[in-house]
């Protein structure tokens, strides 16, 4: 993605990627049809949380920003599991996160709601035809791997296999909570640290964007709402990082390196951001 690709933003909305994006948001309205138990609202909670968490370990603190290692096998389980969100490949998604820190919201970067509105921040920028590719020299360090480019490239899969997982498992009323309606949240749950974590929050560092941390969406994205902790040390496995900072997705990470699963977390620096 070139610098004046990203300063002429076309906004032209692709129909191929809004259209299963709208069916899956219009396929709430079936929770009307089933119904609402206890049982339910578990397979909601621990469908969007369980992805969650890959969406903020794998996504974003894995791929993007390499602030842990794992193995091949794991890298591919964490991979697949990301994309269960349904929200593009693992390349797809780390390669355009780094250039938003490259440009964050600077002209440049492709979803800013400083310059270019929330609503642009929050859904636009993905909708668009815009930033349908992505470039590979960004995520070399990751698509040297032929298994991650085919999940790349085959990102519907996963989402695919987890709904079939899910309807096979708790059947109709299941796969309406655990998957439509928790998907969905999902979308909008991640979405937000793009948006309203760059207005919304207050500011411990000066850093050169609007980031801003923000308590409750740290809760809701296992502690991606210390934001503006995040734009300052974007290498760190730790984004909440004074001890009253909920962060689920380190603690999470953390055990995880007791069983060697995770390894050489790298935590949190005054010193520096890299």
């Amino acid at each position: 993605m070139t610098v004046a690709s990203l300063l002429l933003k076309r906004k032209q909305y692709d129909w191929a990627t809004m259209t299963p994006f709208i069916l899956l948001h219009a396929s709430v309205v079936l929770v009307f049809f089933v119904p609402f138990t206890l049982e339910m609202i578990a397979w909601l909670a621990g469908s969007y949380f369980l992805r969650m968490f890959f969406v903020t370990a794998g996504y974003h603190r894995y791929f993007s920003h390499r602030s842990f290692k794992l193995n091949r096998f794991w890298q591919f389980v964490v991979a697949f599991m990301a994309q269960t969100s349904s929200q593009k490949g693992v390349l797809w998604w780390a390669a355009h996160h780094r250039d938003h820190h490259l440009h964050s919201d600077r002209k440049t970067d492709l979803h800013s709601p400083v310059h270019e509105g929330f609503w642009w921040s929050h859904l636009g920028w993905i909708l668009s035809d815009e930033y349908d590719e992505y470039d590979p020299k960004r995520i070399s360090d990751f698509s040297r791997y032929p298994e991650l480019r085919w999940l790349n490239k085959w990102h519907v899969l996963p989402t695919i296999a987890y709904a079939v997982a899910i309807f096979w498992i708790g059947g109709f009323d299941a796969f309406v909570w655990g998957y439509l309606v928790a998907t969905v949240v999902l979308f909008h749950g991640t979405f937000l640290i793009n948006s309203l974590s760059h207005i919304w929050g207050s500011r411990r560092f000066a850093t050169p964007d609007e980031s801003r941390n923000n308590f409750l969406l740290a809760l809701v994205t296992l502690g991606e709402g210390w934001h503006n902790n995040h734009h300052h040390f974007m290498s760190s496995v730790r984004q909440g990082i004074r001890w009253w900072e909920i962060d689920v997705t380190f603690y999470v990470l953390k055990a995880l390196s007791f069983l060697r699963i995770t390894r050489d977390l790298r935590e949190f620096r005054p010193e520096g951001n890299r």
